[in-house]
């Protein structure tokens, strides 16, 4: 959120301790609380008291009810309870994401390919999901995806969400990442429009910009929409973007909604299809769905998409918040999903196939400072056609073992036998056995007689397994800060030096919103003292591949 006004004093909230200010903007303020029982560190987005009015708490209301709904999903930012403070401010109790948001951290670099495909598809889950209960996201963008303690990407500010039913106006888009028919005389959306500001997110991670800005030109709202509106999709500079994601972002983001993805899911298999090309671990889709379990048909597409289910509660529903389950709970109500069309599963020849072994399995635990990589367990494919899936737990950490059994052998032993043989069937069978054993004594007879193996064919005993590359990145160790002649200077040690490795350094100030890093390539860096004498920074270590350590801080005596 903005910090260009300053934020209202915090509600007094029974149970809660206020903490800090995380930051304001033009409807609410989102502060820090400790909560007393369980004990934990929630965000708490209140609003304004100037900005209140029937429309705005309404909205206010349906968003409480909305995220209700959702958030169980990982990919969606967790809501704790709904209520009115002594003051008559509305509030929302959510869960606290400490790490940069991904406009924050696109806006320091670029991200990876790798990291830009498994935010685009859990992200693009998230949205599935919501738009299976009825719901419009409408201002899908950087900003409004937060990062969790455990590294995963979780959706947030479903503020002018509406129904899919409902969605004939625009109210509230953010121009640069919003679809040509937001500016049209008479606005619509639908969940293709999602789907754009999806293409159009992921256009952004990777780009450092948003898709229609043009670094160093004029970039007015007026400038976007008439780019949004007739410019093609400008291709991504990058030699490491394939062909093959160019053509889905420009898919995704199609001018008429009809040449688009018909629905999240789609855009999120093509993605996949994206990682498999690149012999990336594949991401699964997770899907919560209103349908029974029972209901859902055989996995086609080879445990890459899980389905689980979802209890509906209308985004009008009062009061504002509760716990998301069936009617027997006063002031909800099963509401029909609106489904978007069916996305057929994938072509034989793109399905991801797994051992076929019934032990085999995938450890899909994501480790804290991991960004959003795949564990150590996991298994990277060699080869198109052949990836393991990789999975985080959003919130909490979550081990699946994925197990597929061979059906191969059951049909073949229900084959009918054959009822007779003929003499020449039998006569040819123990010609073919005759054979067989002369080949194997005449292989084994020079071993038994004691000659020498044949040294090309006898493995190296000498030589060792090569060990996986390591996703945990080692945070800096002995940071310290001591005065200089120009300020501070902060040092501190790398105790896993990598080729490539480099580092990001922010200074920790009480009246930040969020910490702004700066890159640097040594372990040292020199910041302006801070005027209570006491000076504060996080660093994190940055691999060449994208991945990061955690932060960890250091402040001068």
């Amino acid at each position: 959120m903005s910090a260009r006004r300053a934020a209202m004093s915090p509600p007094d909230l029974p149970g809660f301790t206020y903490v800090d200010v995380l930051g304001s903007g033009g409807f609410a303020d989102v502060y820090l609380y400790e909560q007393q029982l369980p004990k934990r560190r929630v965000a708490v987005k209140v609003l304004l008291t100037e900005r209140m009015s029937s429309g705005s708490v309404a909205e206010f209301t349906a968003e409480a009810n909305v995220m209700a709904m959702l958030s169980t999903h990982p990919a969606i930012v967790t809501i704790y309870q709904a209520g009115v403070s002594r003051d008559g401010r509305p509030y929302l109790v959510m869960e606290y994401c400490p790490r940069p948001n991904l406009q924050a951290r696109y806006r320091r670099e670029p991200f990876s390919v790798a990291e830009a495909l498994r935010v685009g598809v859990q992200v693009a889950a998230a949205v599935e999901t919501a738009h299976r209960a009825g719901v419009l996201h409408r201002d899908i963008k950087p900003a409004n995806i937060l990062v969790t303690e455990y590294n995963r990407p979780a959706l947030t500010d479903f503020g002018i969400a509406s129904t899919t039913s409902a969605a004939a106006e625009s109210a509230g888009l953010s121009i640069p990442w919003s679809p040509p028919e937001s500016f049209a005389d008479v606005p619509r959306s639908d969940p293709r429009s999602d789907v754009w500001a999806l293409g159009a997110t992921v256009y952004t991670l990777l780009a450092g910009h948003s898709p229609f800005e043009q670094p160093g030109e004029r970039n007015t709202a007026a400038d976007l929409i008439q780019r949004i509106e007739r410019q093609a999709l400008p291709p991504l500079a990058r030699a490491d973007v394939p062909a093959s994601l160019q053509h889905t972002l420009a898919q995704g983001m199609a001018k008429s909604s009809a040449d688009r993805y018909e629905s999240a899911l789609a855009f999120a298999r093509a993605l996949q299809k994206v990682q498999i090309e690149l012999s990336l671990s594949v991401t699964p889709i997770d899907i919560l769905d209103d349908a029974a379990i029972d209901d859902v048909p055989e996995d086609e597409d080879d445990g890459l998409t899980r389905v689980r289910g979802v209890v509906s509660i209308a985004p009008e529903t009062r009061p504002a918040a509760g716990p998301t389950q069936p009617s027997a709970t006063p002031g909800f109500r099963a509401q029909p999903v609106v489904m978007p069309p069916r996305v057929d599963a994938y072509e034989p020849a793109d399905t991801v196939r797994r051992d076929a072994s019934p032990a085999a399995f995938v450890d899909d635990t994501v480790r804290p400072g991991s960004a959003f990589a795949p564990a150590a367990g996991a298994t990277r494919p060699e080869a198109p056609g052949a990836a393991s899936a990789a999975f985080g737990a959003g919130a909490g950490t979550l081990d699946e073992t994925i197990v597929r059994a061979s059906a191969d052998f059951d049909s073949a032993a229900a084959a009918p036998r054959a009822k007779s043989r003929t003499p020449l069937v039998v006569g040819i069978v123990a010609g073919v056995v005759a054979v067989l054993v002369v080949i194997v004594v005449a292989v084994s007879l020079p071993g038994l007689l004691g000659g020498a193996p044949d040294p090309a064919a006898t493995p190296d005993a000498t030589s060792d397994p090569k060990d996986p590359i390591s996703t945990t990145v080692a945070p800096p160790i002995d940071l310290a800060g001591a005065p200089g002649a120009d300020g501070v200077v902060f040092t501190w040690t790398n105790p896993d030096p990598q080729d490539g490795d480099r580092y990001q350094i922010g200074v920790v100030t009480l009246d930040a919103a969020e910490i702004d890093y700066q890159p640097v390539t040594e372990p040292t860096a020199v910041v302006a003292a801070d005027p209570s004498g006491r000076t504060c920074v996080k660093v994190m270590t940055v691999r060449a591949n994208g991945t990061y350590s955690d932060a960890v801080q250091g402040c001068t005596p």
